[in-house]
């Protein structure tokens, strides 16, 4: 029953956080709004609320500043990975479009594999080596959509593609001490405050000027959609982590980029290439074939030291 209950999570969680993407991109082709204002009003109310709630419960939510580790630690993850995700997805999404931009997010697991070989000073395992080939070779196709002469992305879009990729790299390993010592939804909620004061501060201008937009109650309501959608999809990812395997996980979470593309598809009318969707899928299959691998050699391993 528990393990239902994960797979009804991560599914839930995948198809709300596929559908954050389509509702960006409608905000910022539709109105004045930019990127950073856009994830500055999202961060900082995000993570004021869940703080305020975590609070209402009775939890220190101010203990991991009382110490330096602690605090320095929330500091960088604040800035580099909450925000180096949120920004680099968003402004994605702002120069190609959401299917693009959610489809980057799974070269997370290539960036992590060559700093795990980097740090123990050897090549990754073959068969890992492998998910990789498939995943890039998914990639080239969904930028050229099977032809060199026919590139689909400018330089900055594909910058920011790469950016999501490295971004949910460092998202997923760098704070996993912070969140054993603090629990999840504590670091989360202050990464978001850090994350949002930071973009306020070094954007102050544009967000002063932009206040304006939040008169439009359409734009305004668009807007608090996707704040709690995304906050509800992380949390049901989350809690899916206690019930599933980390390869189930991977495997369903493929429901992310095709609820993107299906919402695309009916709102934006964006149909992919024949070539793109096959490396649409190709990528997915890659992703899919690192995890696997990955679990069996770590299962291996564990074989190995009980003997």
């Amino acid at each position: 029953m528990s393990r239902l209950k994960g797979i009804t999570m991560i599914i839930s969680g995948a198809v709300l956080w596929g559908a954050t993407g389509p509702m960006m991109e409608w905000l910022l082709r539709n109105s004045d709004m930019s990127v950073t204002f856009m994830l500055t009003i999202r961060l900082l109310l995000a993570g004021i609320i869940l703080l305020t709630i975590l609070k209402l419960q009775g939890k220190r939510i101010t203990a991991p500043w009382r110490q330096r580790v602690w605090s320095r630690q929330l500091i960088i993850f604040g800035i580099i990975g909450m925000l180096g995700v949120q920004l680099s997805f968003a402004s994605s999404i702002d120069t190609s479009n959401a299917v693009i931009a959610t489809l980057f997010q799974f070269l997370a697991p290539i960036y992590i594999i060559l700093f795990v070989s980097w740090t123990h000073r050897k090549l990754p395992p073959a068969v890992q080596g492998l998910g990789m080939v498939i995943t890039l070779v998914g990639l080239f196709f969904l930028l050229t959509n099977g032809s060199l002469s026919g590139f689909t992305l400018s330089k900055i879009a594909l910058f920011w593609g790469l950016a999501v990729g490295f971004s949910f790299a460092f998202y997923t390993l760098y704070p996993a001490r912070l969140m054993q010592e603090w629990g999840v939804l504590i670091s989360v909620g202050w990464a978001m405050v850090i994350g949002g004061v930071t973009l306020l501060i070094t954007q102050m201008n544009t967000v002063i000027k932009q206040f304006r937009l939040l008169g439009d109650w359409g734009l305004m309501m668009m807007l608090l959609l996707i704040i709690v959608v995304g906050t509800a999809a992380f949390i049901l990812f989350l809690g899916s982590m206690k019930y599933i395997t980390a390869v189930e996980a991977s495997i369903l979470s493929s429901f992310e980029p095709l609820t993107a593309m299906v919402i695309s598809v009916i709102w934006f009318g964006q149909i992919l290439g024949l070539w793109q969707f096959i490396g649409a899928i190709t990528m997915l299959i890659g992703v899919t074939w690192i995890s696997v691998a990955g679990s069996k050699i770590e299962t291996a391993s564990d074989d190995l030291l009980k003997e």
